[in-house]
Order: C-alpha cells, then sequence, then structure tokens
C-alpha cells in the first residue's frame, strides 16, 4: 500500500516537473532575426500564399486544351420506349397495337479546324494571364517584404522608446527619493517633493504606455508573420540605419524598368492587344470537322405477335464552313469596344508611369530631408546627453532647481525619442524606395 503511495506520488511530482517544464519552454524568448522574420512571413503569410493558389489556376490554364486547340470526343447512347395503337396497316376497320424499344450507343468527334486564327491568339493571351497573375503575386511579396521589414523595426523602435522612458523614470524615482531625503533633514520643503513626485508619477504613466505601445508592436508583427500570439522573440538584430546616397535618375530608369505595377500594366496592354484580334477573328469564317459511329438497335412487339428485331450501324465524316454574313452589327461592335478598351489601357499605362514618377521624386527629396534630419537628431541627443549630466551634477550640489532639471530631463527624452524616430523614418523611406525601384526582393 505504502509502495502504491509512493508510485502515485512520484508520477505526479514527475507530471508537476513535467508540467513546469513545458510552461518555461513556452516562455522562453526565442531569437529572431530580420532575415528569419522575412522567412516566416514569407512561408505563412495569407496573402502570399492565396497569390500562389491563383498562379497555379493560371498555369493550368495556360494550354492549348483550354485555346481549343484539339477536338472533344464524347460516347453516349440514346434510348426510347413508346407505345402505340392505331389502325390496321393490313386489315381494314381493326387497330393493332405494339411497343418499340430502342437504343442506340455513339462516338462522336467535334473539331474546329480554324477560326480566324482565335486558338493562337487565345494561347497568347493565357501566356500574358499567367504572367500577369505572377507579376501579382510579386507584388504581394514585395508588399509582405515592406510590411514586415516596418513591423520588425517599429518593434524595435518602441524597445527603444521603452528604454528611454525607463531611464527617465529611474531618473525620476532618483529625484524624489533625493527630496524626500533632503526634506526629512530641512533641506526641502514638502512643494519641492510634491513636484519630484508629480514628475516621477508622470514619467510612470509614459513607461506604462510606451509598454503598451512595445506590446502592440510586437502583436502587429506576429499577425504578418502568421505566428501565434504566446511565442516570445528577441530581436538579434540592431536598431541601426545605413545611409546611402542614391540617384535620382537611376532611381528612375530601375523603377520605369522594373517596378512590378508598372510592369504588371504593360502586360495588362498585351492582354487589352489580343483581345482586338480575337474580336477581329469573328470576323473570319470557321472550318469544323465533325465525325462519328452510330450503333442503332429496334426491337417491335405487336400484340399476339413475335417481337421483330432490327439493327444498323453508321460511319460519318463531315465538313462544315461557316461564315457569318451578319449579326446586327455585334463583331464589328466588339472589335470597336476591344479598341477602346486597349487605349482605356493605353491611358491608365501613362498615367501609372506619371504618378510612380512623381511619387518617386517625392520620396527621393523626403529621403533627403530625413537624412539631414537624423544627422540633427544625433546632435541633438548627444547634446541632450551631456547636459543630463551636467544638471544631475548641478541639481544634487543645489545649482539648480527642480524645474530646471525637469525642463532638462524632458529635453533628453524628446531628444532621444526624435533621435530613433528618425531612424525608423529613414528605414522606412529607404525601403520604399527600393519597392518603387524593384529592388526590395533581391535586398531582402
Amino acid at each position: 500500500m505504502k509502495r502504491t503511495k509512493f508510485i502515485q506520488s512520484g508520477t505526479i511530482i514527475l507530471g508537476l516537473l513535467l508540467g513546469f517544464q513545458g510552461i518555461m519552454a513556452q516562455s522562453v524568448p526565442q531569437d529572431l532575426s530580420l532575415g528569419n522574420a522575412l522567412a516566416i512571413g514569407l512561408e505563412n503569410n495569407y496573402q502570399i500564399r492565396i497569390s500562389d493558389e491563383s498562379v497555379r489556376i493560371a498555369e493550368n490554364n495556360n494550354s492549348w486544351g483550354t485555346a481549343g486547340m484539339f477536338p472533344s470526343i464524347s460516347v453516349g447512347a440514346l434510348q426510347n420506349n413508346r407505345y402505340d395503337k392505331g389502325d390496321s396497316f393490313t386489315v381494314p376497320g381493326e387497330t393493332n397495337e405494339y411497343y418499340t424499344n430502342f437504343i442506340a450507343p455513339y462516338v462522336n468527334l467535334n473539331w474546329s479546324l480554324f477560326k480566324g486564327f482565335a486558338v493562337h491568339i487565345t494561347k497568347d493571351k493565357l501566356g500574358a494571364l499567367q504572367e500577369y497573375s505572377e507579376g501579382y503575386a510579386t507584388i504581394v511579396v514585395e508588399n509582405t517584404i515592406m510590411g514586415i521589414v516596418l513591423a520588425y523595426y517599429n518593434a524595435l523602435l518602441q524597445e527603444e522608446l521603452l528604454s528611454v522612458t525607463d531611464e527617465v523614470k529611474a531618473l525620476s524615482r532618483d529625484r524624489y527619493n533625493y527630496m524626500s531625503f533632503k526634506k526629512e533633514l530641512g533641506g526641502a520643503v514638502t512643494y519641492d517633493v510634491l513636484q519630484a513626485k508629480n514628475a516621477y508619477l508622470d514619467d510612470s504613466t509614459t513607461n506604462l504606455l510606451q509598454q503598451l505601445n512595445v506590446r502592440n508592436a510586437y502583436l502587429n508583427l506576429k499577425l504578418l508573420l502568421g505566428e501565434e500570439e504566446d511565442i516570445q522573440y528577441t530581436f538579434t538584430d540592431e536598431f541601426t540605419v545605413q545611409m546611402f546616397d542614391y540617384s535620382l535618375d537611376t532611381l528612375m530608369q530601375q523603377m520605369l524598368s522594373s517596378n512590378s505595377n508598372i510592369r504588371n500594366q504593360y502586360i495588362n496592354q498585351e492582354i487589352l492587344k489580343k483581345d482586338v484580334k480575337l474580336a477581329k477573328s469573328n470576323m473570319y469564317p470557321v472550318l469544323s470537322f465533325n465525325t462519328g459511329y452510330d450503333h442503332f438497335n429496334r426491337r417491335t412487339k405487336y400484340t399476339d405477335m413475335d417481337p421483330a428485331y432490327t439493327n444498323s450501324m453508321d460511319y460519318y465524316a463531315n465538313f462544315t464552313l461557316s461564315f457569318n454574313l451578319y449579326n446586327g452589327g455585334n463583331v464589328r461592335r466588339g472589335i470597336k469596344n476591344a479598341r477602346i478598351s486597349e487605349q482605356i489601357g493605353q491611358l491608365e499605362t501613362e498615367e501609372l508611369e506619371i504618378s510612380l514618377s512623381n511619387l518617386m521624386k517625392t520620396d527621393f527629396e523626403m529621403y533627403k530631408i530625413r537624412k539631414e534630419l537624423y544627422m540633427v537628431s544625433m546632435a541633438n541627443l548627444e547634446s541632450a546627453s551631456l547636459n543630463m549630466e551636467i544638471s544631475t551634477d548641478k541639481f544634487r550640489s543645489g545649482a539648480i532647481n527642480s524645474f530646471n532639471f525637469r525642463d532638462v530631463q524632458v529635453i533628453y527624452l524628446r531628444a532621444a525619442a526624435a533621435k530613433f524616430q528618425a531612424v525608423y523614418n529613414l528605414i522606412d523611406i529607404q525601403t520604399e524606395l527600393l519597392r518603387l525601384s524593384g529592388g526590395i526582393i533581391s535586398e531582402f
């Protein structure tokens, strides 16, 4: 009995230990670099998976069979059963009743030999549609990469801002403790202590709100990666930015030749041209070929007579040449509408080129401005940090009052936040320039 209880107790303890280890394993953060984040996101992202399936559909459709190159073969059987009652053909004044059963299996082949070159035009169009689907999938991948990159660096930004608020909160707490101790010694009044306490509480509130910003940034990144919410990460990349000297002319050339939106619009323009050719193909005659085999089997049963059986076999091969002389002007109307759609596509292409060119110029100017703002923020933070160190010593020595010291704290907090925000803004605009120029996939 004691041995059984001992075994049960050991089993329970072992189960608790294993459960505790599982909980500890779940709470251990996983290292996550930007490259790993992109690999996870590109594999799990739902929009990418949906676009990949759309490409598979376009690949399946891009075949000669879909275009109408091959014949259609059908196999079937006709079956008929009927009862007839009528005047006799042999004995006047009498009626005959008879039953007829009929079955005819058949094989039939239909083949359109010529439809005004529509088969080859349709095949070319199907190939263009596949390229268009692949181009759209590329756009989805580019947007996903940009979203993951910005979400990753936004999480790093929020962590850096949290570190700044932690530092300012610690300084406020030390100041509050210092003023409380100084009041006990008679060197400060209640007003000074309350000022220090209010500053500490205000910095604590800012710190709590920043913790919320960090959690939200993590959740947004996990959503883009398609990961579960309980997974914890430790970012391994540093929150830094590399400076590049871009040339507007080079960026414009790369955009016009490599931008996925423009390239897809060019493909769409080719599809519209194929639609014009397809509409014109209806002006040509259609030559079709039809062949097959029929086997007729008939059973006829008159009343009070034995059934009679008959059967026959037929082979046939026919050619049909048809030409549409007039159908209310629908063919010419279709050609005209296809040409109008082509013109609309050309206008949309020109509009897209102008729109993206203007966007590239705007983003390039924004990059130069943000680059300068980054340099200014670096110098500003360096000055604010030095001022913070000097002011801390002066405050403790009584050279400045609590109001002056608080002003220095606020200036430092804003300078640090501006510097980290400038880093993120520069990464943001660099990523946008890469996307516009069509180089974001090769870069990451």
